[in-house]
């Protein structure tokens, strides 16, 4: 069975995290990827705290097995749910976009296991330093808010840079990502995009139909200009987006404006012509949609036939 640190660390059976991916991530899918011998994911995204609130007392009444909350620190009501994560005494919390350094006394003390997503060695570094006890090293081949440095680089770089537990996150969707990951160093993955296809994810049906048609040169990235670029998939929004970020005549704050709500305008209501469908680049291979544990079980048993494979080329 595959086995690894991250499963003693996390307590979970396998070494596999869903992605805490805002406005889809949410309780009902967490609770059944945590239910499926994986850790899920609540993401808190913008909501405010009495929200993520309501979500994890969810996910405590749809499964008793851990999971967690995943924060981007860059949101105003970061402060509010940092409290929620150790008043509530969730097992896990992850982090991106920021430094949890201010956090970690508190969740230290609540015995919540902190693991910062970073998209560099730097940021890896850093939050090692600051008490995570792993790091989720994320390329520039996931949807949502990306680095540039691709998987393939930054994995076994951060893997060479710390001495915590690595998981590997951005383009990995089956077994064979999951057996590479582990070749470059990484103790487990987080998968992101795969699971918008999870039956328990509850984005508009015009969003998990972009995903399955997509084909490999489908995403795009935009918002490098704001300084926080984000991998979509390609649509009316994103062009527009991309075509306006290098028009001078439109301000940044225009393009803050746009993009506000866009997320929600594509998971909530499929809007097709000013949603932001973010995915990653692995959404060209992924033709069904599948309960939450039979995506664990396919990750799981791909990985550990191509592990098992690996013989083969040595002689």
């Amino acid at each position: 069975m595959l086995n690894s640190p991250i499963c003693k660390l996390l307590n979970i059976k396998y070494p596999v995290l869903q992605g805490g991916m805002a406005w889809i991530s949410d309780a009902k899918l967490a609770a059944a990827v945590s239910n499926a011998g994986g850790l899920g994911l609540i993401a808190a995204g913008a909501a405010p705290s009495e929200h993520i609130t309501e979500q994890v007392k969810l996910a405590k009444a749809l499964t008793d097995k851990p999971f967690g909350v995943n924060i981007m620190l860059m949101s105003p009501h970061a402060d509010d749910i940092a409290k929620v994560v150790a008043e509530e005494r969730v097992p896990v919390v992850t982090t991106g976009a920021g430094n949890p350094s201010k956090y970690m006394a508190e969740w230290n003390h609540a015995g919540v296991k902190v693991v910062p997503v970073v998209p560099s060695v730097g940021l890896a570094k850093l939050a090692a330093r600051c008490g995570a006890v792993a790091i989720i090293a994320e390329g520039g081949e996931a949807g949502g808010h990306v680095g540039e440095i691709t998987t393939m680089a930054l994995v076994p770089q951060v893997c060479d840079a710390v001495d915590v537990p690595v998981i590997a996150a951005g383009g990995i969707g089956d077994g064979r990502g999951v057996a590479a990951a582990f070749m470059l160093g990484a103790s487990g993955v987080q998968v992101g995009t795969r699971f918008l296809l999870a039956n328990e994810c509850s984005i508009h049906k015009n969003y998990k139909a972009k995903v399955l048609s997509a084909k490999d040169i489908d995403t795009m990235t935009t918002g490098k200009r704001l300084g926080h670029p984000v991998r979509q998939l390609k649509s009316p929004f994103a062009r527009n987006m991309f075509a306006k970020e290098y028009d001078a005549n439109v301000t940044n704050d225009e393009l803050e404006e746009m993009l506000s709500g866009s997320l929600k305008a594509a998971a909530v209501d499929g809007c097709q012509q000013n949603g932001s469908f973010m995915a990653g680049q692995i959404a060209g291979m992924l033709k069904k949609e599948q309960s939450a544990h039979e995506i664990i079980e396919d990750l799981v048993q791909g990985a550990e036939q191509t592990l098992r494979g690996a013989a083969a080329w040595v002689k």
